[in-house]
């Protein structure tokens, strides 16, 4: 097991290198650089533009330009944003990951509760009313684009029953303790359950049809024929190995819960990392724009990882690979 793990590691930091390489280059060739996003006077003098140039190393060879910015990152410098003048890009970062944490972790946790008890009672009842039901919802999640989801919770649940607020992430920023903690919950709820909607129609579907696989394999049928009890069929051994397809799966949602946080942030103006990287994109702030690229990308790559070390626990075979 410890070797299975060495290795996946060991294959996981040149993924992270490449991934550096990648998010610097589309920077880098994209239109204009790190000093487009700053306020400069129209009249200012070109030996001023080209002193600010030279002062963020912008004339120097791109390998140059790399190295320097890859240092800075590993040491948490990530740099300083040019829009947001005088505040480092970790700053920015730091005020807002907590956001975006709490509510891909809401999402995250709304589609394990939901779509795998359902999954499974859609395979043990097939063709039941509840089953056509849950695929008729999976079918409209996948369906709907979360940005129309936001609009439509907010309609019926914030105008129309006036439940829950429309945006922000808390009511105040003097409450402290629990009426905090209630406060950030009642923000939650709408985008968290937005977010997390697509995410749960995807894992109801693939819980369902792994359970029905596995429950038409040899050796479920040698179970039964041996007189094991249904209930443990059902979860020691059918739930058991239909779990690690959605183990991996469960790895990769969270680079797909961050992304797709972009869109639900902005519906519903939630103080996040989407709403910051929206906002580097209108304003040109490239060292956002890198970062935040960049903290996707490792979340991703992190979460693959994850799916491999839990895919080996569930499944032994593995690590004989």
């Amino acid at each position: 097991m410890l070797k299975y793990i060495v290795r996946r590691v060991l294959q996981f930091i040149p993924m992270v290198f490449i991934l550096s390489v990648i998010v610097f280059l589309f920077a880098y060739l994209a239109p204009g650089d790190a000093l487009s996003g700053e306020v400069i006077d129209p009249n200012t003098p070109r030996e001023v533009i080209e002193e600010r140039r030279e002062a963020l190393g912008l004339n120097d060879p791109v390998h140059i330009q790399y190295w320097s910015w890859l240092k800075r990152a590993v040491t948490g410098d990530l740099g300083m944003s040019t829009h947001f003048t005088g505040r480092s890009v970790s700053e920015l970062i730091g005020q807002r990951l907590g956001n975006t944490f709490y509510l891909g972790a809401f999402a995250l946790l709304i589609t394990l509760i939901v779509s795998i008890p359902i999954g499974i009672y859609s395979a043990r009842k097939k063709y039941s009313v509840l089953d056509y039901a849950a695929t008729s919802f999976a079918f409209i999640g996948l369906a709907t684009p979360n940005f129309f989801a936001g609009l439509l919770a907010i309609y019926v649940f914030s105008f129309g029953l006036g439940w829950f607020p429309t945006q922000g992430s808390i009511g105040s920023p003097n409450l402290t303790g629990f009426d905090a903690f209630v406060s950030r919950i009642q923000h939650l709820i709408l985008p968290g359950l937005t977010l997390g909607l697509s995410s749960t129609a995807i894992f109801m579907r693939y819980m369902r049809s792994e359970m029905l696989d596995v429950k038409g394999s040899d050796f479920i049928r040698t179970a039964r024929a041996k007189g094991v009890g249904a209930k443990s069929v059902l979860y020691k051994h059918t739930l058991r190995n239909a779990m690690i397809p959605i183990i991996t799966l469960l790895g990769m949602e969270i680079g797909v819960l961050l992304s797709g946080a972009f869109i639900v942030e902005t519906v519903f103006n939630y103080p996040g990392i989407g709403t910051l990287f929206l906002s580097g994109m209108a304003n040109r702030d490239y060292p956002v724009i890198m970062a935040i690229n960049l903290l996707i990308g490792l979340s991703v790559l992190v979460g693959n990882l994850l799916a491999d070390i839990f895919y080996a626990v569930a499944d032994p075979r593995i690590r004989l690979d």
